[in-house]
C-alpha cells in the first residue's frame, strides 16, 4: 500500500493538510500526525509485558489538553494521545498509524510492524524523528494507488516539505562533519561520500539500531550487494550507529 508523507513547520499547517487528505478521499483511519510535544507534559508508566523491552508506548499519558486540542480540530477518528519517546521526548500522536511508528522507534521493532498495517513507512523513520527534533510536525498517510498522487498534492498545498526534500536538508546538516570525520583518515571524501552516506542510513534502519556491523553484514550483503564490503561504506555504518546512539542519550540525559 503507498504511504504519503509531509513534513511541516508548523502544527497548524500539519493539521490542515491531515484535513485536506479525508477531503480527497483518504480514509481517516489511516491517517497520523505527530508533533513535538511540551515537555512538562504529565505522563504516567504503564506497564509492560515482560516480553517488551522498556520504551515508547510504555510511557502514555491521558490524553493532555495539548493532544486534546490537536484532535479537536481534526476527525481523525482514533488515539489522541501523548508518547514519551527515547531520544526525543514527548510527542502528541493522533491516530494509531503513528503511534505503531513510534512504539518500533522505543521498543519491539519487528514486533510493532509485524502487528501494523501493511506498507507501514518504517525506513524513513529517522527523518521524522529529526524533524520532531526540530520542532516540526509529520503527517503519515496510508492511501491506495489511486489516491496517491491527489493525496501528495494536498499535502503540499497544505505547505508540506517532502521527504526527499527533507532527507537532503538532513544530510546537509551533518555532511560537513562526516567529511572532516572521514578525512581525518587521510582519505577524501568527495570520492567516498555516496557509499559512505549509504553506510550511515543503513544504519538508521529501525532493525539494525544498537546492532554492530558484522552482527548484521549478511543481510547488508543482500541489501547493498556492490557496497556493502567498501571502507566507505563500513565506516559510514558507524558513524550512523554512533549519530542515532548519542541522539537518544542527549534527550535521555
Amino acid at each position: 500500500m503507498p504511504t504519503v508523507v509531509g513534513i511541516f513547520a508548523r502544527r497548524e499547517d500539519a493539521e490542515r493538510g491531515a484535513a485536506a487528505l479525508e477531503t480527497v478521499g483518504v480514509d481517516r483511519t489511516r491517517i497520523s500526525v505527530l508533533m513535538p510535544g511540551a515537555r512538562d507534559e504529565q505522563l504516567t508508566s504503564v506497564p509492560t509485558r515482560e516480553t517488551e523491552a522498556p520504551g515508547v508506548g510504555k510511557t502514555l499519558g491521558a490524553v493532555t489538553g495539548a493532544a486534546a486540542g490537536a484532535a479537536g480540530g481534526l476527525q481523525i477518528g482514533a488515539v489522541a494521545s501523548t508518547l514519551l519517546v527515547p531520544g526525543l521526548g514527548p510527542v502528541i500522536v493522533l491516530g494509531a498509524i503513528g503511534t505503531v511508528l513510534l512504539g518500533a522507534a522505543g521498543a519491539a521493532v519487528g514486533d510493532a510492524f509485524d502487528k501494523g498495517p501493511e506498507g507501514l513507512p518504517k525506513d524513513d523513520l529517522y527523518l521524522y524523528e529529526d524533524a520532531l527534533r526540530h520542532g516540526r510536525s509529520v503527517v503519515v498517510a496510508l492511501v491506495d494507488d489511486a489516491t496517491a498522487e491527489t493525496a501528495g498534492a494536498a499535502l503540499a498545498a497544505a505547505g508540506a516539505e517532502s521527504l526527499d526534500a527533507a532527507r537532503e536538508r538532513w544530510w546537509i546538516g551533518l555532511r560537513d562533519a562526516e567529511a572532516a570525520h572521514y578525512e581525518s583518515t587521510g582519505r577524501p571524501f568527495p570520492g567516498a561520500e555516496t557509499e559512505y552516506r549509504q553506510g550511515f542510513e543503513a544504519a538508521l534502519d529501525v532493525s539494525r539500531r544498537g546492532r554492530a556491523y558484522p552482527d548484521v553484514i549478511e543481510e547488508l550483503q543482500q541489501r547493498y550487494p556492490d557496497v556493502y564490503n567498501t571502507d566507505a561504506f563500513h565506516r559510514g555504518y558507524e558513524r550512523g550507529q554512533a549519530w542515532a546512539g548519542g541522539r537518544r542519550s542527549d534527550r535521555a540525559a
